[in-house]
């Protein structure tokens, strides 16, 4: 099976404006973009239904994160269930910036990712090690230990309704790139332990994509990686580069 080509836009804390969000909408709506590629963009809460109700059909609109509960006393919340009856088909979890800045445990993401896929939100799961664990030779333990939490809380079934992101925390709004080489690396690292911890159905059908100073000038090299299935680009998705990234396998 050909795992479909994944590209996601994290725009996150941006932009500042709603004539500025137009703007990126009306670039992304008037772009020439391969149909092939799965695009998903996930603007602020406070944007969504604009961006979903104005973005052109084939682009989907994701949550950059969410709550485990359905409703209640949780000021600042969304929830899953939320996001379903506003037709929002994604949600963003375990973003390096959610683990390191609001101190997001693998174990409260994996409990995220289990009321998500409850709800019938299917997920982006980011994963990814800082420069000091990479430089420890801990990429590959650092990446099972957060995937472990979510395969602990899922059925076979559910991977299904995931796409996980690789981010090497070190690369992210850096300017600094994982080498394709060390992408492919760390994917077909993902790739095996999934084939173990889950089944080896799930690793070959699993899209796993890169993120991290992702650009027009390095995607295409990115792209020809057997493990890369796309990406997540932060920076890059508030310019017009972003449709040369998702046309980074287009002929």
């Amino acid at each position: 099976m050909t795992r479909q080509f994944f590209v996601g836009g994290n725009f996150k804390l941006n932009p500042i404006s709603l004539e500025a969000k137009s703007s990126l909408i009306g670039g992304l709506n008037k772009a020439d973009l391969d149909p092939e590629t799965e695009v998903v963009i996930a603007p602020p809460a406070i944007y969504l239904l604009q961006v979903k109700d104005t973005v052109r059909k084939e682009i989907k609109v994701a949550a950059q994160n969410c709550y485990f509960k359905e409703s209640g006393a949780f000021t600042g919340e969304i929830s899953p269930k939320q996001l379903v009856d506003a037709g929002i088909p994604y949600v963003l979890l375990g973003h390096s910036e959610r683990r390191t800045l609001f101190h997001e445990t693998s174990a409260l993401v994996a409990t995220k990712t289990r009321a998500a896929l409850d709800a019938g939100v299917d997920v982006i799961l980011c994963i990814g090690e800082t420069l000091e664990q990479r430089e420890s030779g801990k990429t590959a333990e650092v990446c099972q230990e957060q995937l472990q939490a979510v395969v602990d809380v899922t059925k076979e079934a559910d991977w299904s309704k995931i796409v996980v992101a690789y981010e090497p925390v070190w690369a992210i709004g850096t300017g600094k790139v994982a080498s394709s080489a060390q992408a492919q690396e760390a994917h077909a690292d993902v790739r095996s332990f999934l084939a173990k911890a889950v089944s080896p159905s799930v690793a070959n059908n699993i899209r796993i994509i890169y993120g991290g100073s992702v650009t027009a000038a390095n995607c295409k090299e990115l792209a020809r990686q057997q493990d890369v299935d796309g990406f997540l680009v932060g920076g890059a998705s508030l310019k017009p580069e972003f449709a040369d990234i998702i046309n980074a396998r287009k002929v």
